[in-house]
């Protein structure tokens, strides 16, 4: 396992801020003797730094897919399958598949198949929750779009929920996307949508929790 590069300044002010408490809870500990408070201060700052550092892991994964299988961009939960109509680049009607990602999952974002990156977009935005049914719409978010072999596209988009203030993509357009590349990550707590062509062979229901680069999602042909 690694630590996200996304992750080196939110972790090194980390480390001072609560370096800084943990100094000042001994301070007063050698001031009252209160060995009670001491202690309980201390695993409190144990458990924050735990948790700033957990969520920019990135553990190591392979996975073996097909030319034509869509791989899942995100860890966290399925919370929609449904047909949608898309008004940002395809104006018709979709399989929409939302994943939702807890500040416990890892939030790097892969690329779901591979092939042309055609359009990229970053929209600033609200911060409603990432359940929210406009979030898609109105949150702060960037848009993918990937053109299949095939010739199929699959757009995917990364939304910020009501803590994550950060949208992070890479992608750029006329690059060949490869499945299962980084395209982007999210800090603390968001979703990832996925917009499939109708009659795309879905293998994901709605409430599993599924793998970025271990679960596939289903196929493009």
């Amino acid at each position: 396992m690694t630590l996200h590069r996304e992750g080196t300044a939110t972790i090194l002010i980390g480390t001072i801020v609560l370096g800084l408490i943990e100094w000042g809870n001994y301070w007063l500990y050698t001031k009252t003797d209160w060995l009670w408070l001491f202690i309980l201060l201390s695993l409190g700052v144990l458990v924050t730094y735990y948790l700033i550092v957990q969520f920019f892991r990135i553990p190591k994964r392979t996975f073996t897919f097909g030319p034509d299988d869509i791989l899942c961009p995100a860890d966290g939960k399925v919370v929609v399958i449904e047909e949608v109509e898309e008004t940002e680049y395809f104006h018709d009607r979709r399989i929409q598949v939302s994943i939702f990602m807890s500040p416990l999952n890892v939030h790097a974002n892969y690329f779901p198949i591979g092939g042309i990156v055609k359009y990229v977009k970053y929209h600033k935005g609200l911060f409603l929750v990432a359940w929210h049914p406009k979030s898609s719409t109105d949150n702060e978010r960037s848009t993918v779009v990937v053109e299949h072999a095939s010739g199929k596209e699959v757009l995917f988009r990364q939304v910020a929920g009501a803590l994550a203030r950060r949208i992070c993509y890479y992608a750029k357009e006329g690059q060949q996307a490869t499945t299962g590349g980084e395209f982007g990550f999210i800090k603390f707590g968001s979703r990832v949508d996925i917009y499939l062509p109708i009659g795309t062979q879905i293998d994901v229901k709605i409430g599993e929790d599924v793998k970025a680069k271990l679960t596939k999602l289903g196929s493009i042909n």
